[in-house]
């Protein structure tokens, strides 16, 4: 495909770990890769299943590693999470395990953050999970508060290289000791796709995904069809 916007309309969804970056390595052609996007105002998203930070993170991020790009072009399972929610009760509750990102786009959303009697139990990435939580989440799931999931990977990278256990990990904890299945929001779900796309402006055979790993890229783009 030639990256040439005057000819056909078309913009791509663009996993990151693994094809932007590997660790904290880029991986080469990547920075050409966006700029060019840039140049010829060819629209994009970088997509990530990590609810931990917020838009300007992800930007921050990418420009410490020499890749300039703007909010808008960044979509999180967070923001996913949050619009799905806000659609299904708008003004709605959530008890959050979870971080920045996710309790920023909550609140964007309209959502309020409580500890008693949510509307939803919310699970995203983090190192404040704990047994106190889970024990609190369990009891409101139990009363009739709904499970969702940021996003059902079992684990995520370090910096370091190694692997520390993600939130599908956690959801499972959960899902385990009430017997109620979380509905997961982020990839492969075609809800956050779907967002995604829409926030392009473009139509599903408009849409390129790139992406590195079969289960949540490539599952979450052939759903979309």
């Amino acid at each position: 495909m030639q990256l040439n916007g005057s000819q056909q309309k078309f913009g791509f969804l663009i996993d990151m770990d693994g094809v932007l970056y590997r660790g904290a390595e880029l991986i080469p052609g990547s920075v050409e890769f966006v700029h060019e996007l840039r140049e010829r105002d060819i629209p994009f998203r970088f997509l990530t299943n990590n609810s931990q930070r917020t838009r300007r993170d992800v930007v921050a991020k990418l420009a410490r590693m020499g890749i300039e790009v703007e909010e808008e072009h960044v979509y999180t399972s967070a923001m996913a999470t949050a619009q799905f929610l806000a659609q299904q009760k708008p003004d709605g509750t959530a008890y959050v395990i979870g971080e920045g990102g996710l309790l920023m786009a909550l609140h964007q959303a309209g959502y309020a953050v409580v500890d008693h009697d949510p509307d939803y139990v919310v699970v995203g990435e983090g190192r404040t999970f704990n047994l106190e939580m889970v024990e609190a989440a369990v009891r409101m799931i139990l009363g009739g508060a709904k499970l969702i999931a940021t996003n059902l990977d079992p684990n995520c990278p370090t910096a370091n290289g190694t692997l520390r256990p993600g939130c599908g990990a956690m959801v499972a904890m959960l899902e385990t000791a009430t017997g109620v299945k979380a509905f997961s929001v982020g990839k492969p779900s075609s809800v956050m796709m779907r967002a995604a796309r829409k926030e392009l402006g473009l139509a599903t055979d408009e849409t390129t995904m790139i992406g590195d790993t079969m289960e949540t890229d490539i599952l979450g783009d052939n759903r979309c069809g």
